[in-house]
């Protein structure tokens, strides 16, 4: 039983085999399909480029400059001239309060300032006449300025004095010839009734000469108080200006102005409110300068030795996930926050267009100084299959399956860290019609 049963598995297996053998004929319409089964791609070769390195973190984006509007004198708000969300630039208008009593106080000090210049020209009108008078004085004394007048000087007294030392001469020769009796008596005595007139009118010419010393004493003191009365003018003149220029600054002060130009955010003032900047509160609205934000990035730990100030950073939103943000880093502050252990790096990206906005979240990636060699390959050859990123390689015109790990996308062209090797060829056509194995012709 068991040699027939062994007897007939070997009669099978020969049937089996010799059939195999009749089939090895080719049939032409079979071939004819499988041509027809081929998937048309175009390639491109993998290459090694030189590509920036990056490492990323997180941020979030704020203004470059925020200040909040207050006023700096109380007042009834009569106009206010934006709203939140306006555009203000610096320098402009913003709201506008009750100037009526500030301007009544600035017409009164006009007034005063005009009246104090009046004054100081009618004090150096004075000071004129009281040098005009002065000089009259020294012109009779025949006196300069800076000069000392003495009594004795006097052209009167000089005068009188000669006359004086001849009368006493001719005196003293009387005097002896009335002793020897060549004169008489009564000529003597006219000759010293002229010599005590001289003397007496040699008093009254010093006494002249004393008046008008006084005389110019006086009218040098009179020039003196009227030149301090122009100086105390001036001061009152200067005082009134200040008052001007003070009620002035608060006529100015019931407009408040844009400190900077940007959004209005905040809006706290409506016409008919009182404001006092002794309030609580006293802030109107808040500013922002959004032309250019602060990405504030949050930089781990033991990656703070690759930032650095004035490298590139490009940051992405997801309100905008196919655009790049480029800025540079501006400032590294000096410490890492103790909880978070992380640094944090202010970089300054110009805000085309407004489209980002202060507050809101990015992913950054921080360039490194030194470039790197990648594998590049085209992005279009990189499809994703589920969470998965696969890349086909043409090889003996098969299509060969390769999970790839992707890095860099520079514009059309996505590096590949893992799964590729330099000059290998990838499908970058038809891409979705490949599967692992698949023949393909180019």
């Amino acid at each position: 039983m068991i040699k027939a049963m062994k007897r007939y598995l070997f009669l099978v297996s020969l049937a089996a085999f010799l059939a195999a053998c009749g089939s090895t004929a080719v049939d032409p319409n079979e071939a004819a399909d499988k041509d027809s089964e081929k998937v048309e791609v175009k390639t491109e070769l993998a290459k090694v480029v030189q590509i920036p390195t990056y490492f990323e973190a997180t941020g979030s984006l704020a203004s470059d400059a925020e200040s909040n509007v207050a006023p700096s004198i109380g007042g009834k708000i009569v106009r206010v001239r934006f709203d939140v969300g306006s555009y203000v630039k610096k320098g402009e208008p913003l709201v506008e309060l009750d100037a009526g009593d500030a301007q009544i106080r600035l017409n009164q000090a006009r007034a005063q300032a005009e009246q104090s210049r009046q004054a100081v020209k009618q004090a150096e009108a004075g000071v004129a006449q009281a040098i005009a008078n002065l000089r009259q004085t020294q012109v009779r004394l025949g006196v300069k300025d800076g000069e000392t007048f003495d009594i004795e000087d006097f052209s009167q007294v000089i005068n009188v004095n000669a006359q004086l030392d001849l009368a006493e001469k001719e005196l003293k020769r009387y005097t002896q010839l009335l002793e020897s009796g060549d004169v008489s008596r009564s000529a003597y005595d006219q000759k010293k009734a002229l010599r005590d007139g001289l003397r007496g009118q040699l008093a009254e010419a010093r006494s002249n000469a004393a008046v008008a010393v006084r005389a110019i004493t006086t009218a040098q003191k009179a020039v003196d108080v009227a030149r301090t009365q122009v100086a105390n003018a001036k001061a009152a003149v200067t005082t009134a200006e200040t008052q001007v220029a003070q009620a002035r600054k608060t006529v100015s002060d019931n407009t408040i102005y844009a400190p900077i130009s940007g959004y209005i955010s905040e809006r706290n003032a409506d016409p008919g409110e009182f404001i006092s900047p002794n309030q609580p509160n006293a802030k109107l609205a808040t500013i922002v300068r959004t032309a250019v934000l602060r990405l504030r990035i949050d930089v781990p730990e033991q990656s703070i030795g690759k930032v650095a100030v004035g490298q590139g950073v490009s940051a992405q939103v997801s309100a905008y996930p196919d655009r790049k943000f480029a800025g540079t880093v501006t400032r590294i502050l000096p410490s890492l926050n103790p909880q978070s252990r992380t640094l944090t790096v202010e970089a300054e990206i110009d805000n085309v267009g407004g489209l980002l906005k202060p507050g809101q979240f990015a992913t950054v990636r921080i360039t490194q100084a030194k470039p790197e060699p990648a594998v590049m390959i085209p992005a279009k050859a990189v499809r994703a299959d589920g969470d998965r990123n696969i890349v086909f390689v043409i090889k003996d015109g098969v299509a060969l399956e390769r999970q790839v790990k992707t890095g860099l996308l520079e514009n059309d062209m996505i590096e590949i860290k893992q799964g590729v090797a330099e000059n290998e060829a990838v499908a970058v056509t038809n891409v979705d019609k490949l599967g692992d194995g698949v023949i393909v012709s180019r």
